[in-house]
């Protein structure tokens, strides 16, 4: 376990708040750091302080505490060699993993274990310092931590900006399945408004195109097989954006199984909703996962 940091407000430092001080001095963002006081890991002037005091104005002279911090200048994942992912390709510059579902894609503080990155950089240690670098090193896109299936890293710095510029673009081909409630028929392209409608536990909604806050995502979709009071489809996201395909899912009136956000009842063939990254492509990248074992027993269960 790492010593605890002790920290001592400067003259020049007067007046800083608490979560600031404490992102400037361990150099972590500021949400990073509203997480350790949430966790109860920072301790002012000898008391301890919870995530209420993140507001506080600092006096010259007073001492911050960390516990659990990890003695290092730059955070980095820790790595995990012990994680039992699989890989399902890889070539110059990148790796394709199968991330099952309830694993996250890269730690939010420091101390975070059992994520995608952590098993990545245990197997590929060149990718520390990629990308956006530190605690999302090598990230390119992200899947939703309950969405399985095909996720990639870049583990060069060319690959990167050459993976992020095909995101950018809407050049990337994703392809997802999905089980979802009700008799879904044909396919079709969908265009809609999204926005942020809440934080913690996040939540989108369709919105009209004059909101500030929205953004235009399109998305093909096509049932590819009707099943007992269900259909499988599969998605096919142009764009890129929070939920997308869940809530567009659920705005044509058939939300994911197990998907209770967005309004599915609970079902005991879905402890989570059930949607999986099935192919993803970009160039000479190219990755496939099968369906994940309870996509699968779910769908044997409703043919």
């Amino acid at each position: 376990m790492p010593a605890p940091r002790t920290l001592l407000v400067s003259a020049e430092r007067a007046g800083v708040r608490l979560d600031a001080f404490l992102a400037d001095e361990l150099r972590v963002s500021r949400a990073e750091a509203r997480r350790l006081l949430q966790r109860g890991a920072v301790v002012l002037d000898e008391r301890a302080v919870s995530l209420a005091a993140k507001g506080t104005a600092l006096v010259p002279g007073q001492t911050v505490a960390v516990q659990r911090f990890p003695a290092r200048e730059t955070s980095e994942p820790i790595a995990q060699p012990e994680l039992a992912l699989r890989v399902l390709a890889r070539g110059p510059g990148w790796v394709a993993i199968d991330k099952p579902a309830g694993v996250p894609v890269h730690p939010l503080d420091p101390l975070e274990t059992g994520t995608a990155l952590s098993f990545v950089i245990s197997r590929f240690p060149e990718i520390a310092g990629v990308g956006e670098a530190g605690l999302r090193s090598g990230v390119v896109h992200r899947l939703d931590v309950d969405t399985s299936g095909a996720l990639l890293f870049a583990t060069e710095q060319g690959r990167w900006e050459q993976l992020r510029a095909g995101f950018r673009a809407h050049r990337v081909e994703k392809i997802y399945r999905a089980l979802v409630h009700g008799r879904l028929d044909g396919g079709g392209e969908l265009a809609l408004n999204l926005a942020v409608a809440q934080h913690r536990p996040a939540r989108v909604r369709v919105v009209d195109a004059s909101d500030a806050r929205s953004r235009r995502t399109v998305m093909s979709w096509r049932a590819l097989a009707p099943l007992n009071d269900a259909t499988l489809v599969e998605a096919r996201p142009a764009t890129g954006f929070l939920h997308q395909i869940r809530a567009s899912l659920a705005h044509l009136g058939h939300p994911l199984l197990g998907d209770l956000a967005y309004g599915a009842p609970a079902s005991p063939l879905a402890k989570r909703h059930l949607l999986h990254a099935a192919h993803v492509a970009y160039r000479d990248v190219v990755a496939e996962s099968p369906d994940a074992a309870d996509f699968a027993a779910a769908l044997e269960a409703l043919r």
